[in-house]
């Protein structure tokens, strides 16, 4: 069996003296594994670096067989990604969410987002956006979207700025206003064609992470008997100024 696609590096180990196994999130093929001979070499070390982008050639002689991947590089980001603690962060954590994803199970539209996300990851608060939309996405994509378009309580489009920690649907202004302090705050740039959706700040990155952790937690990582990674913690801390612990799966 072969195929060939277009894959992002999530992550390899090494196999033998020389050999190495890459994780991949393949557009076609979703997450897959494969054997990269020469892998640990110092040719294609840099190669397989979480983040690159890479064209993989898959062979096997049976479908659920380990198989051999030829592996080139297209678009070789770990450099920049890694010169910086939030991308060392982001990376490993943007790893860790693509691994809820049941392997050789295509993801297109997962796939084309984190290509998206790593390509415009420079910026600390760019970055911290686009990781929050990304656990968007990936509850969305595992089943447990979070209605945000709509007030959960009057159907309203308009003034949305809370969200239900029970039910993770948006809250209008004045349908929340007697249990405000119950709900989570719906930072701007996570508010529908709200003006503040290029600006953030500080606190506002933190109200979205505080909703992506707590539905993450309770739908999708603690069923699996596991919790938040290190990863996501540091990357929080690393986008933000105030530098202390911050709690981001509870209300």
């Amino acid at each position: 069996m072969e195929w060939t696609d277009e894959g992002i590096v999530l992550g390899v180990r090494r196999h033998g003296e020389s050999s190495a196994i890459a994780e991949l999130l393949t557009r076609e093929h979703g997450r897959h594994l494969g054997l990269v001979r020469g892998g640990a070499s110092s040719r294609m070390r840099p190669l397989l670096q979480p983040g690159n982008s890479v064209t993989a050639v898959w062979r096997a002689r049976l479908d659920e067989h380990l198989g051999v991947y030829a592996i080139e590089g297209t678009r070789l980001r770990a450099a920049t990604l890694l010169g910086s603690s939030h991308g060392v962060y982001g990376v490993t954590h943007l790893a860790a969410l693509a691994r809820l994803l049941p392997e050789r199970d295509p993801h297109e539209d997962i796939y084309e987002m984190l290509q998206w996300t790593l390509d415009d990851f420079e910026d600390a608060g760019v970055a911290a956006v686009h990781l929050i939309r990304f656990e968007l996405a990936m509850l969305a994509e595992l089943g447990f979207g979070l209605d945000l378009q709509n007030c959960a309580a009057t159907g309203a489009t308009t003034e949305l700025i809370y969200v239900s920690p029970k039910s993770g649907g948006a809250v209008s202004r004045a349908a929340g206003e007697p249990w405000r302090d119950r709900l989570l705050p719906l930072p701007p740039f996570l508010r529908e064609g709200d003006g503040g959706a290029n600006a953030w700040s500080d606190q506002d990155l933190l109200d979205g992470f505080q909703i992506t952790g707590l539905f993450l937690l309770r739908h999708v990582l603690e069923p699996r008997g596991q919790g938040h990674s290190d990863a996501r913690d540091g990357f929080i801390n690393a986008v933000t100024k105030p530098r202390g612990k911050v709690n981001t799966t509870a209300p």
